[in-house]
């Protein structure tokens, strides 16, 4: 008897839980912005200013440890200065921005000798995914991954 109670339990509180789930009010959650460690502030926020173009925003700390940049109109990039120079950094967890015109955005990655690459690494080239959208992968100055691409609506 109590085997069957205990199975049944998580089942009841599986159903009644989906059940729930439809009567309560859908939650309107949004990025709020994403925060890097980073070695040199000043060095970070400039290339984030001048390669992608993000503008600051006021910051809340008011301590010069920390850099606030506009992503869109509900998100920012949060630079906190610290980090641990060298550190290395995996593709697969990376920061990606769309823009108009990947083409301008490779041209202004070659003027600043900034080296690009394709999703398996391939050195000045372009990913093509199966949905048509171009896109290139390129490190920031702590090495943090940045992916550009061409779906921007």
């Amino acid at each position: 008897m109590k085997k069957i109670l205990l199975t049944g339990l998580p089942l009841a509180i599986l159903i009644c839980g989906f059940s729930l789930k439809k009567l309560l009010p859908k939650k309107d959650t949004i990025l709020n912005h994403i925060a890097l460690h980073v070695s040199d502030l000043q060095k970070s926020t400039l290339f984030y200013e001048n390669i992608l173009a993000l503008d600051s925003v006021p910051e809340p700390f008011h301590d010069g440890k920390h850099t606030w940049l506009k992503v869109s109109d509900k998100a920012n990039l949060h630079l906190i200065s610290g980090a641990e120079k060298g550190v290395p950094r995996d593709k697969f967890s990376h920061l990606c921005l769309s823009v108009p015109s990947l083409s301008e955005f490779i041209t202004k990655l070659n003027q600043e000798h900034i080296p690009y690459e394709d999703w398996l690494g391939a050195k000045i080239a372009v990913t093509t995914r199966v949905d048509g959208i171009k896109q290139v992968y390129f490190q920031d100055p702590d090495g943090y991954w940045i992916e550009v691409n061409d779906d921007h609506k």
